[in-house]
């Protein structure tokens, strides 16, 4: 009976400490909604480019400037729906919105995430854009996989998949809106679905 209990508080006492070292309340909801915002946005940048008069984007034309808005859109969408929806987990089970994990979080994700950003359009600037896609990819896995020690650890598998995408979309830059397509909407889809089914319904 005494060996019972003495498991049962290190359970505890295990838990307590993963709770204090890692912020746990993301929502997997809010990866399927970022996922469909991401595919909505992909769907109209292609309906858009393809039927304009070049059929193809250059980067001082009208239609490259209407995509990077539906991009910065897609990018906004998914920050404000994450934080709704991990700020109302948190309350509901009773978790700190703000403490020092999810500022380590927050620190870790975004540190990759903007010099990637950076080094994106600089390389834009100088009428580089052919890598584009691939940067974006990689860099976003390289932040997920960088913040997932202070969050739940499946964030990592979703990173693993983004970079091997990424490295992929460099080979073969031809097909890097399918490949953004599938790492940005098809993978969130898909990860935030099995995120939901895990951690969120109970």
């Amino acid at each position: 009976m005494e060996s019972k209990d003495y498991l049962k508080d290190l359970t505890e006492i295990k838990d307590l400490m993963n709770r204090s070292s890692r912020f746990i309340s993301l929502s997997g909801l809010s990866g399927i909604l970022a996922g469909v915002y991401a595919l909505i946005g992909a769907a109209m940048a292609y309906y858009i480019v393809t039927n304009s008069a070049r059929g193809y984007l250059i980067l001082d034309g009208t239609i490259f400037n209407i995509c990077v808005f539906i991009l910065f859109m897609i990018a906004f969408l998914s920050v404000v729906t994450a934080i709704f929806l991990t700020t109302r987990k948190a309350k509901k089970n009773n978790e700190k919105i703000w403490d020092k994990s999810s500022r380590r979080l927050l620190i870790n994700f975004l540190v990759p995430l903007i010099v990637g950003g950076t080094y994106i359009l600089i390389i834009l600037d100088q009428q580089k854009y052919g890598q584009s896609g691939a940067l974006m990819l990689i860099f976003y896995g390289l932040a997920l996989v960088n913040a997932s020690k202070y969050s739940i650890g499946d964030i990592r598998y979703l990173g693993y998949v983004e970079i091997l995408l990424g490295l992929i979309c460099a080979l073969f830059p031809g097909y890097g809106f399918w490949l953004w397509v599938l790492g940005f909407g098809v993978m969130h889809i898909i990860y935030g679905t099995l995120m939901y089914y895990k951690y969120d319904r109970k």
